[in-house]
């Protein structure tokens, strides 16, 4: 049995970016003849398509776990990982895009409509292109950025021009079949349609969409019956139609008493105020049906409804009903304002803005927040000294260090930054694009303490007062004396 599907929660996991490699190029009288290390490649973005042919979302349904694939890892001789694949999901038009929150992030409409809804990560550099003229053999790479991971909602809402409302049993289906070609399922007892069903009406050179809504019962504005899952399918609707039973033999019932309830219902609903509104009488094939009929009519005429008397069993009344349709629906057409061109606002970075912010959290660490130095520490190895000793030149180039400083960081305290926490330590190297005399570490990093500039040149200095020992060689170690032996 077909299963319609108009709300569902999609997990998804855009592909990581490859690392890059670490490599030095080797031949015969070459030993070393520089880094070629190539940079990995990106990953696979997700990107939401609005495809015609599409009309559920029963394909997420099964299968709500979306991955797109990852970018390739670099590798020597200057080669390059594969780029993963944008993941291209077809949904319905009309399908809404939300947050788990409620936050609406986009509203597709309109074949070949797209939205890139979760971002793949970006590839790590190789050694060949984190090389310089200061730091001409990397012994690191950067690692490959994790793609975006996050949860939506994706919520469909049909497009139609024309919404069929009333109670179960009220005749939808049936005037829907034979106002168009689309064919849904009719029956004698209530809620046979159980999912909105689309048909393309023609009136002279007007074609409009209809949308067959399941039957509405008081109280579905708040959850009764099927009607608060399918209101949504009429929000865009430009006209609505309230197609009554005049042969019901419900005790209670009556045309007037059924579009006040409907009516009560979409204003509980709410947004719907402001749609023209039409009335189809159906059933006079009944005799009974058609006695009621003329009975109710002046009263809704002097609501200022149009009022009409139709039988989709005989088809009676039909070709009038269909072009007061396509009247209301060419008015509405010209009411809406004119389309605008698509516009790109560009929006540059103010000059003075650092690209980060740092704040003070309430157990007293410090957390710095930005897209730059939140990537870069994501893609550093920090398995490796001359990586992570490249991060704090980085991290300090930008002023990362000395905003910690005015915010009141102190040797010692937490700092944040993405997933990782660091005990700060201020470097007076860092910021200097120091570069280390050994591939893959960094002295600043090793023990024991590391030594000031000064204490270095102190140090020199004491070596070379150094005098002779008996034998007249140099001393290599031990404290300068007067050159007489203890």
């Amino acid at each position: 049995m077909t299963r319609f599907v108009d709300r569902v929660l999609l997990h998804l996991q855009a592909g990581d970016g490859g690392n890059g490699c670490v490599s030095v190029h080797r031949e015969k009288f070459k030993p070393l003849g520089g880094p070629d290390g190539g940079n990995g490649g990106h990953g696979g973005g997700i990107v939401l398509v609005v495809d015609p042919g599409v009309h559920t979302l029963l394909d997420f349904h099964f299968r709500p776990h979306v991955r797109a694939p990852r970018g390739g890892h670099g590798a020597g001789s200057h080669r390059s990982g594969a780029k993963g694949e944008d993941l291209v999901l077809k949904v319905p038009d009309g399908t809404v895009v939300q947050t788990p929150d409620g936050e609406v992030l986009a509203d597709l409409v309109g074949a070949g409509t797209s939205y890139p809804v979760a971002r793949g990560g970006r590839g790590g550099r190789g050694n060949a292109a984190l090389a310089n003229t200061r730091r001409k053999a990397p012994g690191f790479a950067e690692l490959g950025e994790p793609g975006e991971r996050r949860d939506v909602v994706l919520e469909l809402k049909s497009v139609a021009d024309v919404g069929l409302v009333g109670f179960p049993s009220a005749g939808k289906s049936s005037l829907i079949s034979v106002l168009s070609a689309a064919r849904p399922k009719v029956a004698d007892y209530p809620f046979t349609t159980l999912v909105p069903h689309l048909g393309v009406v023609r009136a002279d050179d007007t074609t409009f969409t209809v949308a067959d809504v399941p039957g509405l019962i008081p109280g579905a504005a708040t959850g009764k019956g099927l009607g608060l899952q399918f209101l949504r399918h009429i929000e865009r609707c430009a006209v609505l139609v309230h197609v009554v039973d005049t042969a019901t033999m419900e005790p209670g019932r009556d045309p007037i008493s059924d579009i006040d309830a409907i009516e009560a219902e979409l204003a509980a609903y709410g947004g719907l105020a402001d749609r023209p509104r039409l009335v189809a009488l159906n059933k006079i094939d009944v005799p009974d049906g058609r006695e009621l009929a003329d009975l109710v009519r002046p009263d809704l005429a002097a609501r200022g409804l149009r009022v009409h008397e139709v039988s989709a069993a005989t088809r009676e009344g039909l070709r009038e009903l269909t072009f007061a349709i396509g009247q209301l629906v060419e008015a509405a057409r010209a009411a809406r304002p004119p389309a605008e061109p698509t516009r790109i606002v560009l929006r540059p970075e103010p000059v003075d803005d650092s690209g980060f912010t740092v704040d003070a959290a309430d157990d007293g660490a410090f957390v710095v927040r930005g897209a730059r130095p939140e990537r870069w520490v994501r893609q550093t190895n920090f398995d490796n000294d001359e990586a992570v000793g490249y991060l704090a030149d980085r991290l300090a180039r930008i002023g990362v260090e000395d905003a910690l400083a005015k915010a009141g960081a102190e040797p010692g305290c937490t700092v944040r930054i993405a997933d990782r926490e660091f005990d700060w330590q201020p470097s007076v190297y860092a910021g200097a694009e120091h570069v280390s005399r050994v591939r893959g570490g960094d002295e600043r990093l090793e023990e024991p303490t590391r030594q000031t500039a000064a204490e270095r040149l102190a140090a020199k200095k004491a070596r070379r007062q150094r005098p002779p020992d008996e034998d007249g060689e140099p001393r290599t170690g031990g404290p300068p004396t007067d050159g007489h032996s203890a």
